[in-house]
């Protein structure tokens, strides 16, 4: 331990820190915007700059060591000067687009200057030219709005090793670019977006629909129906000053019922679904392993790791679970079985996904997902829109009313509630396995098993051979897509293999709060066990609502069971 000084206090803080990670510790606040913790430092927005009693010139906190004895200044004159001029001429490379921004309630360059009264036209705007690059429908980079951080970058390259955004032009006239290489694609994952700190890299935002259907319906005779992620109940409260990982189920139902929704299901429900119907294919494919159905079988429901699949890896298509994704199944069945318990039109429901990833809206809108003409799901709204639609109705999820979500698809497994981490899926699928694989057995190796441990965690990749109804599996979790290859190269070592494209899985994805962190992602993840581990039953096989749904689709026919449950994938070279 060192002794520093900030504004006159004694400070002690471990040998090796930053002035601003040593002034946070003591609960004194340095502005910043380029940081993040799992990217590298680079200081480039200079907006952290302190004076260090006897230097000539300021410093920024972010990337200088504390030393024994320093004494730091983070409000002098110097500074405050400095990071007002510093503050006036990122606003001159960020075109204001406050009233429509999703991220204007949370937004940290828009505090800061309020914080010190800046004058945001101080400097002319000098990006006003610059383009908006989209990719598919799910995410955009506003180069209007870019202030340079290259969090975008970093994020693409160095977490998920897709090196898709790189940078173009020098000095002034450099931008963020996706690239002219045509053997690299973006997977829609939005890691750009969950880390750019100013909206710049963004979901392509569909709120304004889902707002104007909920205030038109009346007129078109549209039924709303939301339905909202495992992952969403677990983040959504830290915009709201809630703690990291703090369950907020019950609110986010209440939220979507004061917006103006009709009927609000819970995508855990289908959650359940999507555990019986990979856990039957599992078992199905270790009988048999047939060149159409090979092994090892690996996870789908990830949407931005699918787009990685059939775009970098096309050979490996037939390795992947024909089970349609949770909200596609939940959407699947709201216009089915629902509509028809309802005596509904399944034309006349709209069903709008609060998910936690952007991928998922371009996997909402792929023509193989549609069940008689009709997409299961019109609209995908990330955790962030969903949550600035909340704040822009003056609606505060945290003092809201509790309210459940409807039933018949509203019940669910702590299987279920352990989705939204990576793992969850695996484990998921490994309960309802052992119980597929064991009938009615209750004795020796078909003792209930419920916790499969070893595929829990944070590591990038995960190994473990479990046991199965008396049967070894060899399994793998893949935490995040820039560690995927050195298992794709390896399939033969396993039997199943889960893989989420963003780290730490849904808890971690492209639409969720920001910021969204390494040490914030395992809250979220205990939080998740925390819902399995007090739910009333933990097996995807004991949700009774879920098995009547299935029996109707068996019992309905074949092709509509289908149509439901499974889907199909193919090579592509882009979007």
């Amino acid at each position: 331990m060192i002794k520093i000084k900030i504004n006159g206090k004694t400070v002690a803080c471990e040998e090796g820190s930053t002035i601003m990670r040593a002034a946070k510790s003591k609960g004194i606040n340095i502005p910043g915007l380029c940081g993040h913790p799992d990217l590298p430092i680079k200081a480039n927005c200079r907006v952290c700059v302190v004076e260090v009693v006897g230097r000539k010139n300021l410093v920024t906190s972010c990337s200088t060591k504390a030393e024994n004895g320093m004494e730091i200044l983070t409000e002098s004159g110097r500074v405050r000067r400095a990071r007002n001029a510093n503050l006036e001429l990122i606003y001159a490379e960020h075109i204001e687009k406050c009233p429509e921004c999703i991220w204007r309630f949370e937004c940290k360059l828009l505090k800061t200057a309020q914080k010190y009264k800046l004058l945001i036209t101080t400097f002319r705007d000098r990006k006003k030219d610059r383009r908006t690059y989209k990719f598919a429908n799910a995410v955009e980079i506003d180069g209007t709005q870019c202030i340079d951080c290259r969090n975008c970058v970093d994020a693409c390259s160095l977490l998920q090793n897709i090196h898709y955004l790189e940078l173009a032009g020098k000095g002034v006239n450099q931008e963020v670019v996706p690239t002219k290489k045509k053997n690299i694609q973006c997977i829609l994952c939005g890691q750009c977006a969950v880390h750019c700190p100013v909206s710049a890299a963004q979901e392509q935002a569909q709120w304004r629909d889902a707002e104007s259907l909920i205030k038109n319906k009346s007129k078109s005779g549209k039924i709303m129906v939301a339905q909202f992620a495992p992952s969403i109940r677990v983040s959504i409260g830290e915009d709201f000053g809630l703690p990291y990982g703090q369950i907020v189920t019950e609110q986010i139902v209440a939220g979507l019922r004061q917006l103006g929704f009709d009927y609000v299901f819970d995508v855990n429900f289908s959650a359940d679904i999507t555990t019986i119907i990979e856990a039957e294919e599992l078992l199905s494919r270790l009988s048999k392993k047939t060149a159409k159905a090979p092994m090892p079988m690996i996870t789908s429901c990830c949407p931005g790791w699918v787009n990685y699949a059939e775009i970098y890896h096309p050979e490996i298509l037939p390795h992947l679970t024909t089970a349609r994704s949770p909200h596609i199944h939940g959407g699947g069945i709201i216009k089915t079985y629902w509509a028809k318990k309802m005596g509904l039109n399944p034309k006349n429901i709209v069903v709008v996904s609060i998910m936690p990833c952007t991928a998922k809206k371009y996997e909402a809108k792929r023509p193989e997902m549609k069940i008689k003409g009709l997409y299961p799901v019109d609209n995908v709204l990330t955790t962030r829109e969903f949550s600035f639609m909340l704040k822009k109705n003056n609606l505060d999820l945290s003092k809201l009313k509790k309210s459940r979500a409807d039933n018949p698809l509203g019940e669910y497994s702590g299987a279920a509630a352990i989705f939204g981490g990576s793992g969850g899926v695996m484990e998921s699928a490994l309960r309802a396995a052992h119980v597929l694989a064991c009938g009615d057995r209750r004795s020796g190796v078909c003792r209930s098993r419920v916790d499969y441990k070893a595929v829990r965690g944070s590591e990038d990749i995960k190994e473990a051979t479990v046991a199965v109804a008396g049967k070894m599996l060899r399994v793998a979790v893949v935490n995040g897509i820039g560690h995927v290859e050195p298992v794709l190269k390896n399939l033969k070592k396993y039997d199943y293999i889960e893989v989420m494209a963003c780290p730490g899985g849904c808890i971690g994805g492209g639409g969720q709060p920001i910021p969204t962190s390494r040490k914030i992602i395992s809250e979220r993840a205990a939080a998740l066990h925390e819902i399995d581990k007090k739910s009333a039953f933990r097996k995807s096989y004991d949700n009774k609502g879920a098995l009547d749904v299935l029996k109707w689709l068996k019992n309905e026919n074949h092709k509509l069971e289908h149509a439901v449950l499974h889907t199909k994938y193919k090579k592509r070279r882009k979007y």
